[in-house]
This record gives structure tokens, sequence and C-alpha cells, in this order.
């Protein structure tokens, strides 16, 4: 079985043991990312910045009404009671709280009144391997507060972390909605990023099809078909989750970030078309495989039909002259074996000629 094939099944094993849970029921659906949780807490405002690390999520309850703005990142989420834990802390329901914990969710958002719970799919390009790798982010928006939970550790928000401690542009004026809005931005613009290097590829592999289109071809324009998957998977729902907030009601989403939201749903737009894109190119890439193949095969058989051409006189030569007859006139001939020799040579010569004339050499 294929990496991808066990991939597939060890998902379907881990989602079976849901089967007749009634629904709350808290059970982590996914691979384990990270071998210990890690809660991470930045607090800010236009004056203030403090960052810290911390174990407990009792310690995180006052957060939830304090002044300010503050971002909670959850790296790991294969432990159920810590993410029930700050489900009891910050009043979350239990359904939002079984989202978390499956990571087969596609991009959604939904509004629970006083917080809304969105569901992002952030890429990563495994350089080895040379595929795609999705890890799920979910993320909570409160009047003053973000909780977001990721898979594992290694993000791309490292950006907003520097630029909320530098206080460059607006992000410390700005709200919790806004930070969200820098999330999704980050998460985006990193589509952009996967995009490049998967458009490196394609075009590679367009020369390499045509000077050499082997089965090692073929594998990699499969792996490039999975990844457009993953990747337009990750980037349609988004555009639906995108175009709720920028238009909805919520009151958690300020007008003065819609504007921002908008921005991002042209770049999710520009990703979409990309995609689109690349997936035409590799569709013809398949059939331009296909027709080299059937060039290369073409060319061999023409190769072979010539050969079993000129040797067909030759052998009819040969079984003439190979037959048992006592009398036969060129038997007793001393230049009968030469003369011989010389009419299959006269006689392949001239169909070479021939074919070469005709073009088919």
């Amino acid at each position: 079985m294929s990496r991808h094939g066990k991939r597939r099944s060890r998902a379907a094993k881990r989602r079976s043991r849901k089967a007749g849970l009634p629904p709350g029921t808290l059970v982590h659906i996914g691979e384990r990312k990270t071998e210990q949780v890690k809660i991470t807490v930045v607090e800010y405002d236009e004056a203030v910045f403090r960052a810290r690390q911390t174990d407990s999520v009792e310690e995180c309850t006052v957060y939830k009404d304090k002044p300010g703005t503050t971002w909670m990142n959850v790296n790991g989420i294969h432990q159920v009671r810590t993410i029930e834990e700050i489900g009891r802390c910050f009043d979350l329901h239990p359904l939002l709280l079984e989202d978390v914990l499956d990571t087969g969710q596609r991009p959604k958002m939904e509004d629970y009144g006083e917080y809304a719970f969105l569901v992002l799919k952030m890429l990563r390009y495994n350089e080895t391997d040379k595929e795609l790798v999705s890890d799920q982010v979910s993320i909570i928006l409160g009047p003053n507060y973000v909780i977001s939970f990721q898979e594992g550790e290694g993000d791309v928000f490292q950006g907003i972390r520097e630029r909320i401690e530098a206080g460059k542009g607006r992000i410390r004026k700005m709200g919790a909605d806004y930070l969200v809005y820098s999330l999704m931005d980050s998460v985006v613009d990193n589509y952009f990023l996967i995009l490049e290097k998967l458009g490196e590829e394609i075009e590679s592999m367009e020369d390499e099809l045509v000077v050499t289109p082997g089965s090692n071809v073929l594998q990699a324009i499969q792996h490039l078909k999975r990844d457009m998957v993953v990747l337009r998977r990750a980037v349609w729902p988004l555009r639906e989750v995108l175009n709720a907030m920028q238009r909805g009601d919520s009151a958690l989403v300020r007008s003065s970030t819609r504007i921002y939201l908008r921005d991002v749903y042209d770049h999710t737009v520009q990703v979409i078309e990309t995609v689109e894109t690349y997936r035409d190119m590799i569709a013809g890439m398949l059939d331009i495989y296909i027709s080299s193949v059937s060039n290369r095969l073409n060319e061999v058989m023409k190769f072979l039909t010539i050969i079993s051409t000129i040797f067909i006189p030759l052998t009819f030569l040969a079984g003439v002259y190979g037959m048992n007859f006592r009398y036969m006139p060129e038997l007793e001939w001393p230049w009968g074996y030469p003369a011989v020799l010389l009419l299959m040579l006269a006689c392949g010569l001239t169909m070479l000629g021939y074919f070469k004339k005709k073009g088919w050499l």
C-alpha cells in the first residue's frame, strides 16, 4: 500500500472511533504531530505588550474579560482534557470543541453569538517527499480575545508575532477581529508561496516530459494532481468563509476590518484561478505523456517493421536455396553462393534507399 493509502486507512480507523457516540463527544481524530501541548499567550494594546508560555489552562480564564487584546495559541490538540478545560474556561460549545479535535474539517465559519469559530487549512511543502502537508488551524474570535488551535509546532504566523512585538503597522491599535484577519491573510499569502513551488515543478516537468517521458515523470504528475486536490480543498471553502465574514452582520467583525477581509477575499480568488490553471496544465501534461509514449512506441514499431520488411525477401531467397531438391541449376555453379549473397545485399540496400527516399527512416 502506498504512503497516501496508509494515511487514508489510518484516518478511517480513527474516525471509526466516533461511530455511535452522541454529538459533542470529544475524541481526537487525526495524527499526533507534537509530543507536548504548548500554550502561548500574547497580550497587547497600543502601549503594552506581554508574551509568555503557560502550562495551566485555568490561568487563561482572566483573559476572557480583560481589556486590550489577547491571543492564546495552542500547539497540539491531541490532549482532549486540555481542550475540554479551555472550553470550560471560555464557555465554548461542545460541538465547537468537537470540531477542534476533528482535523478532517473543511474550512468554515460558525457564529455562536458571543464568539465565532473558524477553521482554516495551513499548508506547507515537504521538500523531502515533494508533497503538500495540510495542518488544520481552528480559530475562536471573541470580543477581545483570539484562541488558535494548531495540530503541531511550526506555522506561518511568525511575522504577525514580530509585528505585534515591535508595534509595527496598525495591529496594536486594532482589535481581535483585525488579529483574525492577519492570521487569515498569512495563511492565504502562504498559498502563493506554495503555488510558486508547484509552478516551478510543473515547468521543469514539462521539459522533462518532452525529452524523457518515463514512469518517474508519470508518478510526479500524479503527485502534483494530489497536491492540487489538497490545495483546492483548502482554498475553495475559504472563499465562502471570507465572503460570509465581510458581508455578515456579526458584531464581532467591525466594518473597518471588513475592508481588509475583502482584500483577502480577492487574494483567495487569485489563488483559486491559479489552481484551476495548474490543474488544466497538469491534465494537458497527462495528454502529452500519453502522446509521447505513443510516439515512442510508434517509432519502435516502425523500426521493427522496416527491419522485418528488409529481411522478408532475404528470407525468401535463403528459403529457396535451402530446399533439398537434387536438380537445381545454380547448385553446381561455382559462383552461385557469392552471387546469392550479393543479390541479398542488393535487395537490402535497395529497400533501405527506397525507405529513406520516402522519409520513413
